[in-house]
């Protein structure tokens, strides 16, 4: 276990914010987003379920005030993996203008905020389990 330093705590919340703000709007509008984004809505509303349960699980890791180094490092992988499988879906679809903008778009945040909780993760503090 170790203490979260502050820049891995604010990406963790970060992270949790803009995956439930997409997660709820993809989650709840996907039959219109998926016409404008030019991609299919089950996908986007897969995507936005998805999203929702991802950032319920990050909010809650961003407020401990110990964490387990494994479950952070699959934060950081989840984002990288996110990030690159956006990229793989510009490929294996036609999204439109908006859709092509809004993939990219979402992947440099996903990307932006892996990088910044692996220089937390890299800022923390190691912390010793205290005995009960």
């Amino acid at each position: 276990m170790f203490k979260p330093s502050s820049l891995l705590r604010r990406a963790l919340l970060a992270d949790a914010l803009a995956s439930g703000a997409s997660g709820a709007l993809l989650s709840f509008d996907a039959a219109p987003l998926g016409a404008w984004f030019g991609l299919p809505a089950s996908l986007l509303q897969t995507a936005g379920i998805v999203s929702l349960a991802y950032a319920v699980l990050v909010a809650w890791l961003g407020t401990r005030d110990a964490l387990w180094r494994p479950a952070v490092w699959a934060v950081v992988a989840g984002n990288v993996a996110w990030a690159l499988g956006s990229v793989e879906l510009l490929f294996t679809t036609s999204p439109s203008t908006l859709g092509l903008a809004y993939v990219i778009a979402q992947a440099l945040l996903v990307a932006v905020l892996a990088e910044l909780q692996f220089m937390g993760l890299r800022r923390s503090a190691r912390m010793t389990m205290q005995p009960a």
